[in-house]
Order: C-alpha cells, then structure tokens, then sequence
C-alpha cells in the first residue's frame, strides 16, 4: 500500500506564499510522477503542476511564473511553492502520485491524498 500525506495548506492573503508538501510512503518500486491537483467550488479538477522523475515539470498556464514544483526523490517527497497567490488560486490541492509498487512489476499505480485547502482571501 501507499499512502500520501499533504501538508502546508491554510489562509493566506493575496500576494503571500504557502510552500505545500506531500510525502509519500509504503510499498514503492519508483516513483514515475508527482503532481499537484486543485479543484474549487463549482469548478472540475485540474492539473496546476507535475513532475516527472528524474526530471522535467509542467505548469498550468494560470500559474505559470508563480508557482514551482519540485522534488525530493530519496525521500518520496514533492513540493509546490506557491507565490504571489491570488484569490482564484482558491481551491482544495491533491497531491497525486504515480508509482511503482514493490511485488507489481512495472505496472504504474496512481495514489490520491486527500486534500488541502488554499484559501486566499483578505
């Protein structure tokens, strides 16, 4: 099993920063990719950055500039900081991670975290 834990969401107001992370733990091979997910009120979900191991990321356009995904791979471990916050960034982020698991060969597997809020607001 793998699990995900996020950290780093809260209130924050517009212009400030918050640095989310997302550990991930359990029966891992490798790791293939980690991303970072929103979703807000009324909206679908949506891709806001990925990373692919060893490297390479890809932003949302809407974030582009502003945000940086990164990671640590020794330790499962991706991060976004997020600068320059604005209140559409509004949303609840998931970490997602895509591994490869000990005992399953070289079949990929996503895992979901269960979400952080980022709420920017004055």
């Amino acid at each position: 099993q793998v699990q995900l834990v996020e950290s780093g969401g809260g209130l924050v107001q517009p212009g400030g920063s918050l640095r989310l992370s997302c550990v991930a733990s359990g029966s891992i091979s490798s790791i293939n990719s980690m991303a970072w997910y929103r979703q807000a009120p009324g909206k679908q979900r949506e891709l806001v950055a990925s990373i692919l191991y060893p490297g390479g990321t890809n932003y949302a356009d809407s974030v582009k500039g502003r945000f940086a995904i990164s990671g640590d791979n020794a330790k499962n471990t991706v991060y976004m900081q997020m600068n320059s916050l604005k209140p559409e960034d509004t949303a609840d982020y998931y970490c997602n991670v895509r591994v490869l698991r000990l005992g399953y060969g070289s079949v990929p597997y996503s895992y979901w975290g269960k979400g952080t809020q980022v709420t920017v607001s004055s």
